[in-house]
């Protein structure tokens, strides 16, 4: 029979040979594979009963829709006009004017053609090697998942995604109604709803809503829906009140160490790798900013 000490060093032998995991990478990932998102891109919509979302927007990927946002926010008119109205089971949950008639700030362009898919590659894409259903490549550029065909790119409508209601075509709505993906990642939307964006901060807030009783996982009374008490950018808010994130770079090595890990897990738990991964499971890890400096 061995010794508790001798038995102590064999498990710690085989910690140690054991491959890393997903969490593992992320801890020793180094300072700079860590991006700071721009305070400018992080859009913070506060919910009544105190409850905060933070989303991402993706300007490269649909510059008009964001655009246009930026435009409603700073307009003030989230918090007087728009409130959640929809909360469909495995699906998204969606906010917007209940009425539908509630005029829209000067500048906004309607009808805007980006958000959809956009020619060639993004800059600094690296592509995945594992299959995908809805396009010929799948990858990562500039801190977001990618998914690319005949020449253009797009964003995936993975869970956490934010995009932009509209009524039909030729519509494509303003950025007045958003949506975020809350069930399973609904991949048919690819390229027939501009994507704008991800939740980074929020999103049991949203996934944990009452669904809605009415068609599609609409709210059918007002006493349902739930108010947007403040909408506006961190880099607005003072510096001691702004969220502040990071993402591990798409073109850091630890992304590739990370990516791989994910696609052929080891850990104990795991008999088997499975040599691959959707696009939807993974979306580049965040962590708060402060983290960099414990």
């Amino acid at each position: 029979m061995m010794r508790p000490l001798l038995l102590a060093a064999a498990a710690l032998l085989l910690i140690a040979a054991a491959p890393p995991s997903p969490a593992d990478i992320l801890a020793s990932a180094p300072a700079a594979d860590w991006a700071d998102i721009p305070a400018t891109d992080l859009l913070v919509m506060d919910l009544a009963g105190n409850r905060r979302v933070v989303i991402q927007l993706a300007p490269a990927f649909a510059p008009t829709h964001v655009a246009n946002i930026r435009t409603l926010v700073a307009d003030g008119w989230f918090p007087r006009h728009a409130a959640i109205v929809r909360a469909q089971e495995n699906y998204v949950v969606q906010w917007g004017d209940p009425t539908a008639k509630a005029p829209l700030p000067a500048g906004i362009a309607a009808q805007p053609a980006d958000g959809y898919e956009r020619p060639g590659l993004p800059p600094g894409f690296r592509a995945l090697p594992f299959a995908d259903a809805y396009g010929a490549r799948i990858g990562h550029a500039g801190g977001w998942p990618v998914a690319s065909d005949d020449g253009k790119h797009w964003l995936p409508h993975c869970p956490t995604m934010v995009g932009v209601g509209r009524d039909m075509p030729p519509d494509t709505g303003t950025g007045a109604e958003l949506y975020a993906v809350i069930g399973h990642g609904p991949r048919h939307l690819d390229r027939n709803i501009a994507l704008v964006g991800r939740v980074v901060q929020g999103m049991d807030h949203l996934s944990t809503l009452p669904r809605g009783t009415g068609e599609i996982g609409f709210y059918t009374s007002a006493a349902e829906r739930v108010g947007i008490t403040a909408m506006r950018f961190a880099a607005d808010l003072p510096a001691a009140e702004r969220p502040a994130f990071q993402l591990l770079r798409t073109d850091a090595a630890s992304f590739a160490l990370w990516v791989d890990a994910r696609a052929n897990r080891r850990d104990g738990f795991f008999i088997r790798p499975s040599g691959g991964a959707d696009i939807c499971n993974l979306l580049p890890p965040l962590r708060p900013a402060g983290q960099a400096r414990k």
